[in-house]
């Protein structure tokens, strides 16, 4: 079952690809993963920086294992650290996905760590608010 998805964490994006998502061979794009990672990352990178930031660096991404339509991808974010302007933020990526017959598996899909600038109205990088000053 679900059992190896993170203890005691909630997903950051959960979301089913479809058939349109798939490559030449039918498994999942590698390029609709990292744009599912991306957009988790940046949530989380955006709740800590109180506002807008930008996505500068994919510092890495490893895809461990395919993605396949009907797939329940559940992406799972967490800032691991926080510099003057930016955010790093790891990403990790599990699929629950069921056979034929109904059983379930839960395997470890994708990671990857990202980084992300806070920016201002004017797309201008802009101090990260102290934790306790960061309004969501």
């Amino acid at each position: 079952m679900a059992d190896n998805l993170p203890a005691g964490r909630q997903p950051t994006l959960r979301v089913v690809p479809m058939p349109a998502d798939t490559n030449r061979a039918g498994d999942i794009f590698g390029g609709w993963i990292m744009s599912q990672v991306d957009i988790a990352g940046s949530i989380a990178a955006h709740r800590r920086a109180g506002g807008r930031i930008t996505t500068v660096a994919v510092n890495a991404f490893q895809f461990k294992k395919p993605v396949f339509v009907g797939d329940l991808i559940s992406c799972y974010a967490e800032v691991i650290r926080v510099g003057h302007t930016s955010l790093t933020v790891d990403v990790e990526v599990y699929a629950e996905r069921y056979d034929l017959e109904g059983a379930e598996e839960c395997v470890k899909v994708t990671e990857a760590t990202l980084t992300y600038v806070a920016i201002d109205k004017n797309r201008i990088p802009r101090p990260v608010p102290p934790e306790k000053d960061r309004v969501i």
